[in-house]
């Protein structure tokens, strides 16, 4: 996971006023914590293994994206100052992908 250090003084990191933004994308998972001037307070990404079985296809692992996806989010929130922090969530997920049983 990569991680970027909080952009804001302890202060602004306490107020229940911060937005965590979950991006999950083709090849990674990304959180960010905006605070109510949409600054980045903190800003994590792990990369999503991809494979490809035959041209034009791309296959994931569900429970990877899962796993990556709830990971990012923790360390962000953590580096933000803990959930009591977060005030709203918002999702962007890729639109394409499938995932069957």
């Amino acid at each position: 996971m990569q991680s970027d250090q909080p952009t804001s003084t302890p202060d602004n990191m306490t107020k229940r006023n911060l937005i965590l933004a979950i991006d999950q994308g083709t090849t990674s998972s990304r959180a960010i914590v905006f605070d109510d001037e949409a600054h980045i307070i903190s800003r994590v990404q792990a990369e999503i293994t991809q494979v490809y079985p035959r041209p034009g296809w791309v296959e994931q692992d569900p429970v990877e994206i899962s796993e990556k996806t709830i990971a990012v989010a923790k360390e962000a929130v953590r580096q933000s100052g803990g959930p009591d922090a977060i005030a709203a969530i918002g999702i962007a997920v890729q639109r394409e992908t499938v995932v069957a049983w």
